[in-house]
């Protein structure tokens, strides 16, 4: 899955109606509609606000609303869009103001998904990925090499602490950890523990 880079808005003119389309990140359902609620109040002389919106690790949550438009060339368009893309926990409404101009179903629902597509080209995306977190335990002597090291090598390190034993956190993909495992050995010559610890879900560049 991926999601939006940052939130923001981007405008297209299509037959004089301007149609705006904001993205938020968002991480469950109420922030969801919080984001709509706002921009319903912040645009409430528009035409229309239509909604839509992808939910959990697995896109599982998917909501959409027309807002007066005729069914199914608004709110279904969007999320079309945002199922396409592979989004998740992202929110997009596209605010309509008329402009005299009707476009008819078709003009509607090419309307309302380029309208997602473009704000979505404009804020950039990044991967969703969820990731091992292994704690390397090692005593002091190697402790500071190995945070050095393993910050030099493509594996990424989240935090490090210095209590009892050095204790670095890595995250990885669960399929590079026999590698990671093989690492560690080379530069400790087996002096340091590694232990899985659990996961997390972090977002790099696709």
């Amino acid at each position: 899955m991926r999601t939006i880079r940052r939130d923001g808005e981007h405008e297209l003119e299509i037959k004089r109606s301007r149609f705006l389309c904001a993205l938020a990140r968002v991480a469950d359902e109420e922030a969801a509609r919080e984001f709509i609620a706002r921009r319903r109040r912040e645009h409430w002389s528009a035409t229309h606000n239509c909604t839509a919106y992808i939910l959990g690790e697995d896109g599982g949550i998917q909501r959409s609303s027309d807002d007066g438009e005729p069914a199914g060339t608004a709110g279904v368009p969007m999320l079309e869009v945002l199922r396409h893309r592979g989004m998740t926990d992202t929110v997009a409404v596209v605010t309509r103001y008329y402009g005299g101009v009707k476009l008819g179903a078709g003009g509607l629902i090419r309307a309302y998904g380029n309208a997602v597509s473009a704000a979505i080209d404009a804020v950039g995306v990044l991967e969703r990925r969820r990731l091992l977190l292994v704690d390397v335990f090692a005593d002091y002597v190697i402790g500071g090499r190995l945070e050095s090291d393993l910050r030099d090598s493509r594996f990424h390190v989240r935090e490090v602490d210095y209590g009892a034993r050095v204790r670095v956190e890595v995250a990885l993909p669960e399929a590079e950890l026999p590698e990671f495992e093989v690492l560690l050995a080379e530069l400790t010559g087996g002096r340091a523990e590694a232990e899985v610890r659990g996961s997390t879900v972090v977002d790099v560049e696709p």
